[in-house]
């Protein structure tokens, strides 16, 4: 059986395994650059051939063109860089255990891998393919909501109204709503409210009260536009990234420590798998530069300290 769904104005099919297969347009969250500005999209086969595979958290999908046509430019002898921009969840069971993109098998040795939480890397140390991380990058949470805010919603605690139908990432692979999200809403009292403890994707958690997306967050802001939802936890980052595109949402801020910042630490390292050893401590030296830290901060995502931007052994 598949099932129809839609991320970022392209239509993709939803086996009924989870995999995503491109049915129409280009394909971003599988983007192969080349130096002199050239992308490729959904050509799973580089993740076997470019001279730098990035596995990377999902949420900064908007940042890496520009991001890595410098790092190329600083890096020149680095001519393909594949990135790969899923929930760091599902990238993880690719790692460790395999999986097939656009019905193409995908590689299980990048050589970078970044998640939103620590805990995935610290799965990949026990398998003894990762040793040393870093934090490069921080975000926070923030409710996605029309534009205008026609229901009224002042902040999170709106999320316990009855009379609000609700988007949220999944709580099995989506790691911004496995570790913070339903943290938060633990903190004000709301998850079985909100969730009715459901683990599930792709489905009504309550039924017309709360939708937990199939593959990533980035479905919120469709229903949103569609009337489907009234509200959804997001990232501050793609509530910018969206009104850049002039889309018809707004966002209610999250106030601390209900927005998470000061948990919402992304950590990256290099596999000792990977086939580019060099070009991927290159691209880790790259993240703690001016450069890279400017770039992200452009998108609304804020700076790494020094002292996380050093590499160290994961605990």
């Amino acid at each position: 059986m598949k099932i129809k769904s839609s991320m970022m104005g392209a239509m993709f099919l939803i086996a009924a395994s989870g995999t995503a297969l491109a049915a129409e347009g280009e394909n971003k969250d599988y983007r192969t650059f080349h130096v002199g500005g050239k992308v490729d999209y959904g050509k799973i086969e580089d993740s076997y051939k470019a001279e730098l595979v990035l596995y990377l958290a999902g949420n900064q999908f908007m940042v890496m063109e520009e991001l890595v046509k410098d790092f190329q430019s600083k890096n020149p002898s680095v001519k393909t860089v594949y990135v790969e921009t899923i929930p760091p969840g599902q990238i993880l069971k690719q790692i460790t255990k395999g999986g097939k993109i656009n019905g193409k098998d995908t590689a299980k040795n990048p050589d970078v891998y970044a998640s939103v939480n620590l805990g995935h890397l610290k799965k990949l140390k026990k398998a003894g393919t990762m040793s040393t991380f870093k934090i490069y990058i921080h975000n926070k949470l923030e409710l996605m909501v029309a534009a205008g805010n026609p229901k009224g919603i002042k902040g999170p605690k709106d999320l316990g109204r009855d009379d609000l139908v609700q988007s949220h990432p999944n709580p099995l692979t989506e790691g911004i709503f496995k570790f913070y999200g339903a943290e938060m809403l633990r903190d004000m009292g709301l998850y079985e409210k909100v969730t009715a403890n459901a683990k599930c994707k792709s489905c009504w958690a309550i039924k017309g009260k709360t939708w937990f997306t199939q593959r990533h967050h980035r479905e919120t802001p469709e229903r949103i536009e569609k009337g489907q939802a009234d509200a959804g936890i997001v990232w501050v980052t793609e509530i910018i990234e969206a009104q850049k595109h002039g889309r018809k949402i707004d966002g209610v801020a999250i106030p601390a420590p209900l927005n998470k910042a000061d948990k919402v630490g992304y950590a990256i390292g290099a596999l000792k798998t990977g086939r580019n050893q060099a070009n991927a401590k290159a691209y880790l030296d790259y993240l703690s530069s001016d450069a890279a830290q400017n770039i992200y901060a452009k998108y609304g995502f804020v700076k790494a300290s020094a002292k996380e931007l050093a590499l160290k052994p994961i605990p």
